[in-house]
């Protein structure tokens, strides 16, 4: 995450923005870690898994400017910066009972839901199968292994058809690069989600009694 942030300092700083390195620190984030090129799940492949059908952008994007304007944490975002987002999101539609993302897998890219549910399950080591949540429209999904390039936490499935916008690591450095500005204010908004929503996670693990 350090990384992430010295990157958009610097371009966001007096330096002309040819002096700056293109950023690739998303879509190069597995080199070097001994990830098994397999497990490597992009959102093109995942896409075609569970036949998602691409969805035109422009009622997409006025329904995650509703829904964002809503979540206390995502209402930072304008409406502008929201429109601003759609050249980088692809906007689908998948069927009920598809795996959008899979535990133990890795992934770049996240969703976020625009309609429908997912549920979020996790398999624990000693077998049990826990439901953490079912998920409602304007959630965010997958946001954890596109920030610290870490394997998957739990797996995400449809309940129903869901409409999705998805984040690639392609597009998230293709915001880096070319609105420094407005990366910079996504990701500090998904670390903050994702911290919290890890709190409540601790938290329900630590009610639960032995």
């Amino acid at each position: 995450m350090k990384g992430i942030l010295d990157f958009l300092l610097a371009k966001s700083g007096p330096k002309p923005e040819s002096a700056m390195p293109d950023s690739v620190l998303f879509t190069t984030a597995f080199n070097g870690q001994n990830v098994d090129p397999s497990m490597l799940v992009p959102w093109d492949a995942r896409a075609v898994e569970v036949g998602a059908k691409r969805l035109p952008s422009g009622n997409s994007v006025k329904l995650l400017q509703t829904l964002w304007a809503k979540d206390k944490n995502m209402a930072q975002l304008d409406a502008a910066s929201i429109e601003r987002m759609e050249r980088f999101f692809q906007f689908a539609l998948v069927p009920g009972g598809r795996d959008i993302i899979r535990q133990g897998e890795y992934g770049n890219f996240m969703v976020v839901l625009l309609k429908g549910t997912i549920a979020v399950d996790r398999l624990q080591p000693w077998g049990e199968h826990l439901r953490l949540a079912e998920t409602k429209p304007g959630d965010i999904l997958g946001e954890m292994s596109l920030l610290d390039s870490g394997i998957r936490f739990s797996a995400c499935t449809t309940l129903d058809d869901c409409e999705i916008a998805a984040l690639s690591a392609e597009s998230m450095d293709d915001m880096m690069n070319t609105d420094p500005r407005l990366a910079a204010s996504l990701i500090a908004l998904l670390a903050r989600k994702l911290s919290l929503r890890l709190r409540a996670i601790s938290a329900r693990f630590s009610d639960r009694p032995n």
